[in-house]
């Protein structure tokens, strides 16, 4: 489990913003299952995101 599952942290993965509260992506890493958020506009640009616990890489 990552640190911003057990702390209740919701920043997007890609540009650190806080998604509480906005239109933002909730999934779970491809490859490890962690919980990772996206800011709407991160997603719309199809900015890079590292996963925080595996480094599994994706648009």
């Amino acid at each position: 489990m990552s640190e911003a599952d057990t702390t209740g942290d919701r920043a997007c993965v890609s540009c650190g913003i806080s998604v509480t509260g906005t239109n933002a992506a909730r999934f779970k890493c491809p490859e490890c299952g962690t919980v990772i958020f996206r800011c709407a506009k991160c997603r719309k640009q199809s900015n890079l995101y590292e996963c925080p616990d595996c480094g599994f890489r994706g648009p």
